[in-house]
């Protein structure tokens, strides 16, 4: 098939989660032999803040570890849609996209498109930003991909759109996987950004205090951590790393004893069923996981068995001392989370559920 997304970007992951996903998406149909356009916006804020941070070195870096990907920039107010549709199949549009782009594209497949057109929705603003979401124009669109049950029960309930598929977020396994690091540098490490104050507490919680308490040698990468934020590690001990491209990920995992994941407040509140794409990742890579509290109603692992849970912050104390003095137990996890994502959780799993949709469709 020809498939054209719009995308914020494929090029940055810059504070920009989904590109993780859209790489290893492109990547698995370009080795099914499907022709893949990504088009994401000029001088968009991710590619933007990326390039500031750390200029070309991150583009670089981004086609060493992606050869071949690449993103084909636009303007929304030149953007010619027939000679961008022209032969597509399918096209895809992400829910963090120019509301005038997704009128243009619905309109456009109203007025005689032969392909199929779907809105992928991988955020919670279902729930924290409803009149933004309610405001897109989904009327000429053949579905909707939702990274939760959840978020595909309030489009239906609300009627944005009559078909909705549940798509998970997943490992691409071609990148994220165990390496072996010649020593050790440190004991717990993790990757996320500090956000709009949207877990600022259980950051605290889950991983500061306890790391703190413990002794332990800690270090953080992420961005947009403000001065009081800095300051909060510092008088913890715990490192900061910057900002670190995710393909760096599995490198810096393979130096370190475990890691943590800790959901932003309104997954955990309101979107249950959705870890995000982190803990996905770090299982790929054979890291032991302990995890801040997420219901798992849509049964993508096995406490205990794949990842371990805490339930508050003494808890998460507790589990990151039993991973650290029990070397059998952190390496029974990390085998059984690893195994997990491969068989079920990978993006070549996710690329097969979107061909099947196709075939719904009338397509592929």
């Amino acid at each position: 098939m020809r498939i054209v997304m719009f995308y914020h970007s494929i090029l940055s992951d810059w504070n920009h989660g989904n590109a993780h996903f859209l790489r290893g998406i492109v990547t698995e149909l370009g080795q099914l032999g499907h022709q893949v356009t990504v088009y994401e916006p000029d001088n968009g804020w991710s590619y933007s803040n990326m390039l500031r941070d750390s200029g070309d070195a991150a583009l670089r870096g981004f086609e060493r570890a992606y050869p071949g990907l690449t993103g084909t920039r636009y303007r929304l107010e030149s953007l010619d849609l027939d000679r961008a549709l022209s032969g597509a199949d399918l096209v895809i549009v992400h829910e963090w996209s120019d509301h005038e782009l997704v009128r243009r594209l619905g309109e456009h497949r109203k007025s005689g498109g032969s392909y199929r057109l779907l809105f992928h929705d991988t955020h919670h603003r279902s729930v924290t930003d409803e009149q933004a979401m309610a405001a897109y124009d989904l009327s000429g669109f053949d579905g909707v991909l939702a990274y939760g049950a959840q978020i595909r029960e309030i489009y239906l309930a609300r009627g944005w759109a009559k078909r909705v598929w549940l798509w998970h977020e997943a490992a691409d396994v071609r990148v994220f996987q165990p390496l072996q690091s010649p020593d050790k540098v440190g004991d717990v490490v993790w990757i996320g950004n500090w956000g709009d104050d949207e877990r600022t507490e259980e950051i605290r919680e889950f991983f500061v205090e306890p790391v703190r308490r413990l002794h332990l040698k800690g270090v953080v990468y992420g961005v947009r951590y403000p001065k009081e934020a800095l300051q909060l590690l510092a008088e913890a001990g715990i490192g900061y790393g910057g900002w670190l491209p995710n393909f760096e990920v599995p490198r810096v995992f393979s130096r370190f004893r475990l890691t943590v994941h800790i959901p932003r407040r309104p997954y955990v509140e309101a979107l249950p069923g959705i870890p995000t794409i982190r803990p996905f990742e770090a299982l790929a890579c054979g890291i032991p996981l302990v995890s801040a509290p997420w219901v798992d109603s849509d049964r993508l692992f096995t406490g205990g068995v794949d990842l371990l849970y805490a339930r508050d912050g003494r808890e998460m104390e507790r589990q990151m001392q039993s991973l650290l003095h029990d070397p059998a137990l952190a390496q029974s996890l990390a085998e059984h989370g690893r195994e997990t994502i491969l068989n079920r959780h990978t993006c070549r799993h996710r690329v097969e559920e979107l061909l099947g949709i196709c075939r719904q469709l009338g397509i592929g």
